[in-house]
């Protein structure tokens, strides 16, 4: 059922490895400049329930990154399956739909954690230090397994860069500014809050702002997030399977 998923993760891992300098400064970009911008542009006018704005940020943006970089492994499949062909030849190799997607999908969990650990290591840098502890990766990881498996399922249904523009248009961007990352969700209508909650990285940045302040943490948020990254891993297998029909 998932037979080949380590030559799949491989080839990723190589690929990651001989782009090394330039993945990891792609990764700290979009964390460094939000830092800048709300951290030391709004820190000292802003917090919520007495922790420092910065303090409550870094947490989120670390849920952020695990999303946009677990995100990204769509566009190396569809550069792979577009330019390279490297899809029709794991079809006439000995690997199954399972194997392929666990591949793929841990390529996208590596990358997400990764962003992870350096958006922290950026906070740092900004006198932050939260606890990071196994619930704080916990978290991330469930956010990276549904992000990654659901850029899976998702890249087998594009046909043209185009199309992964505007998917990430529609769904990733509006769900970074939305999902709880920049403020907290418990301050909009309820209307909203019922809205936002139903978006994973939601849940995701909650579980990991809990873990990082020492907060109660949201049992429920965490189920959520691994219902549905089960879920997309599911929704991956059929569509690689029905992409390889």
């Amino acid at each position: 059922m998932i037979q080949g998923w380590s030559a799949v993760y491989y080839r990723e891992a190589l690929l990651m490895r001989r782009r090394g300098l330039k993945m990891l400064a792609t990764m700290c970009v979009s964390p460094l400049l939000y830092l800048l911008a709300f951290g030391w542009g709004l820190g000292d006018l802003a917090s919520h329930a007495g922790v420092p704005y910065l303090q409550f940020l870094v947490p989120g943006l670390a849920a952020m990154s695990s999303m946009t970089q677990a995100w990204s492994v769509a566009g190396e499949i569809n550069v792979a399956r577009f330019y390279w062909r490297i899809f029709d030849e794991i079809q006439s190799a000995p690997v199954a739909p399972g194997g392929y997607v666990l591949g793929e999908v841990l390529a996208g969990m590596t990358r997400g954690l990764l962003a992870s650990a350096l958006t922290v290591l950026l906070g740092a840098l900004f006198g932050v230090h939260p606890w990071c502890g196994p619930a704080f990766w916990l978290a991330l990881m469930l956010n990276s397994f549904f992000f990654a498996s659901l850029a899976v399922g998702l890249a087998m249904l594009i046909k043209s860069h185009a199309d992964q523009a505007m998917l990430t248009s529609f769904v990733i961007t509006p769900m970074a500014f939305l999902g709880g990352t920049f403020f907290p969700v418990e301050r909009l209508p309820d209307w909203a809050q019922g809205l936002l909650l139903c978006l994973p990285l939601t849940h995701a940045s909650r579980a990991a702002r809990a873990a990082a302040t020492g907060a109660e943490l949201p049992l429920t948020s965490l189920a959520l997030l691994a219902a549905a990254g089960i879920g997309a891993f599911l929704l991956a297998m059929r569509n690689v399977a029905r992409a390889r029909d």
